[in-house]
């Protein structure tokens, strides 16, 4: 399978980036959605200013993640480790640099925590799609792939995919494609949640999004071979189990309070309002 999608002056542009960057503008269109629904008083310009912060924190942090969990493999050589173009990016790395990121933003511009939850709620459906979008990338690099499978199981797949899953003459489990429809699956039950919660508290779409993807990841990651690890254990499962119980949680601190007094004027509390369009 071509990694390389095709050239422009002698630069091989790859299909990971292509599909991260594809991720990326899908999530952003829905966040344009999710920021426009009334009575949430959010800014799609608010976001997209917090995306500059965390976007490129969160490349950062990803690969930072990734290199650490894989010291033996670039230690020494620096130029590796700062070569992403052919994978090697942590989601939960990832996440953690984008979370920086909101956070100099927050500081910055100085929002509120109330209307930062709010912001990061809309945005949680857009994530969510940009990491289903983004798994096909490692499919494209063969990598983030599961155990072996017989030739039986991977001919229920489409015939790509048992074609990408043909690794040094023995097939395995397209995890990649599991985690890519359970996410999706997670942006249909996200979506739903953020625009008929009512009434309406603040940060609980994204303890859903904690709880949701860490469940299908600890058991996607149980049938993986290239898992980072922390002594014995897979870090991501842990990360996982550590994220569900702290988004449940959330969930019951947050539903056992006093229903808000204004559930819908989610940003009321902030210093700037969002602008008014015209």
């Amino acid at each position: 399978m071509n990694r390389v999608a095709f050239r422009i002056f002698g630069l091989d542009i790859m299909w990971y980036a292509i599909l991260i960057m594809t991720g990326v503008l899908i999530a952003l269109g829905v966040s344009r959605f999710t920021t426009s629904r009334k009575g949430f008083n959010l800014s799609y310009d608010h976001l997209l200013d917090a995306f500059v912060y965390a976007f490129p924190l969160a490349l950062v942090g990803a690969r930072i993640y990734y290199v650490i969990f894989e010291w033996n493999q670039y230690q020494g050589d620096f130029l590796k480790m700062l070569d992403i173009r052919s994978g090697g990016l942590a989601i939960h790395g990832g996440l953690i640099g984008a979370f920086i990121g909101v956070l100099i933003y927050k500081a910055v511009h100085k929002r509120t925590t109330h209307y930062m939850l709010n912001l990061a709620d809309a945005a949680m459906p857009g994530i969510i799609i940009a990491q289903a979008v983004g798994r096909w990338g490692n499919f494209v690099n063969q990598e983030a792939y599961g155990g072996p499978v017989s030739q039986e199981f991977i001919n229920r797949f489409p015939a790509f995919i048992q074609q990408g899953m043909l690794i040094n003459g023995q097939y395995h489990h397209p995890t990649f494609l599991y985690e890519s429809l359970w996410n999706l699956l997670i942006f249909a039950v996200l979506l739903m949640l953020f625009l008929k919660r009512k009434p309406y508290r603040e940060g609980t779409i994204i303890a859903w999004y904690m709880i949701l993807y860490s469940i299908g990841r600890f058991f996607i990651e149980g049938l993986r071979t290239d898992s980072l690890y922390i002594g014995s254990l897979r870090q991501a499962q842990v990360i996982s189990l550590v994220w569900i119980a702290l988004g449940v949680i959330y969930l019951i601190y947050k539903y056992t309070r006093p229903i808000p007094a204004s559930p819908l004027n989610a940003s009321e509390e902030d210093p700037t309002p969002p602008p008014q369009e015209g």
